[in-house]
């Protein structure tokens, strides 16, 4: 019973993690669309923390044309991932 407990808080605080940096990712998409200054602290943070998940699509060919559809994949990860862990913690239950 306490176990359950754990790993379902667990998966919640894990499914609170990725929604947060799925809308890093979002945001870090908007922002390059308008040239922010480089030099901004929360442009920096908001860089500093969606680049491991670029550095990971970079592999890939993810352009078509001048549009980098590499955040729209990585929104689509993150949810895949989401639903995952969503449906493993239900056989918990």
């Amino acid at each position: 019973m306490i176990i359950d407990s754990l790993i379902l808080s667990l998966i919640q605080i894990l499914q609170i993690i990725i929604n947060l940096y799925m809308w890093i990712i979002i945001i870090s998409a908007l922002i390059s669309w308008v040239n922010p200054d480089p030099y901004n602290p929360i442009v920096q943070i908001l860089y500093k923390l969606s680049a491991p998940a670029y550095n990971i699509m970079r592999k890939f060919p993810t352009r078509i044309g001048n549009i980098d559809l590499a955040p729209l994949i990585i929104i689509l990860a993150l949810q895949f991932l989401s639903i995952l862990i969503s449906n493993l913690a239900r056989q918990f239950v």
